[in-house]
C-alpha cells in the first residue's frame, strides 16, 4: 500500500515514541510498512547525523545546515523512500521536509522560498499523504529531554523553540487537509488512538481505490 505518513513536533514531543508505535500496529496487521528517520536511515545519513546533532566542535551556519539535512534526505528519499513507495509499501518517517521549514526557515531565519527550493531538489517534490503533528509547549517537551545528552538543537535558546513551534502550528494551518494536529500533552494511548483511527481513514479510500 503506498501510503507516506511523517510525525513532526518540537523537542520532546514524542514524535518518534507514536511513529514507532504506528509502525508495530500496521505491521500486526499485516500491511507492507517501513520506518525511517532523519537524518539519517542509510550509511551517509547516519554520518551526517552524527555531525549535525551530535558534534559539537564543528561550527555549521544555517545555509550549511539546509544543505546537509537536505543531502541526507535525498539520499533517503531516492534509496529507500521512493523504492518502498513503488513497490506498495507504506512508509512511516519521523521528521521530514517540515522540520527543515521549521527548524532552519523559521527557527534559524533562512529565507522560506529557499528552505522550500531546497526540499523540493531534494525530494523531487514528495509530499506526504498525512502529516502527524504533536504539539506542546517547548518548555514541556525540553523538560522531557532532560538527563541525556543534549544535542545541538536541544541546546539552543528557548527563544528558538518558541519560533519553531511557531512554524509548525503555521505550516499546519496552511495545510489543514494534510496535517493532524494533536495535543502532545495527552496521555499516549490517547494520541496513539487518534494517529490510528486517521490512518484507518486513509488506508480504507486506498483499498478502495
Amino acid at each position: 500500500m503506498s501510503l507516506f505518513i511523517t510525525f513532526e513536533g518540537v523537542e520532546g514531543s514524542g514524535k518518534s515514541l507514536q511513529s514507532r508505535a504506528l509502525f508495530r500496529r500496521l505491521d500486526r496487521i499485516s500491511i507492507p510498512v517501513l520506518h525511517v528517520h532523519e537524518p539519517g536511515s542509510t550509511p551517509l545519513g547516519e554520518k551526517l547525523s552524527h555531525l549535525l546533532k551530535r558534534n559539537r566542535d564543528t561550527a555549521i551556519s544555517p545555509l550549511s545546515e539546509l544543505l546537509l539535512f537536505n543531502a541526507s534526505r535525498a539520499q533517503l528519499v531516492s534509496g529507500i523512500i521512493r523504492p518502498a513507495l513503488a513497490k506498495g509499501t507504506a512508509v512511516i518517517c519521523d521528521r521530514y521536509t517540515d522540520s527543515t521549514v521549521a527548524y532552519q526557515g523559521y527557527g534559524r531565519g533562512l529565507e522560506l522560498k529557499l528552505v522550500r527550493a531546497a526540499n523540493d531538489i531534494a525530494t523531487g517534490g514528495l509530499a506526504p499523504d498525512l502529516t502527524v503533528l504533536l504539539d506542546l509547549p517547548v518548555e514541556e517537551g525540553l523538560a522531557r529531554k532532560r538527563g541525556g545528552h543534549a544535542d545541538r538543537f536541544e541546546q539552543e535558546e528557548l527563544a528558538f523553540h518558541k519560533r519553531v513551534r511557531k512554524g509548525y502550528l503555521t505550516l499546519a494551518r496552511r495545510e489543514p487537509g494534510r496535517f493532524l494536529v494533536i495535543d502532545g500533552l495527552q496521555e499516549r494511548r490517547a494520541i496513539a488512538l487518534t494517529v490510528r483511527n486517521r490512518v484507518s481513514v486513509l488506508v480504507n479510500k486506498k483499498l478502495e481505490r
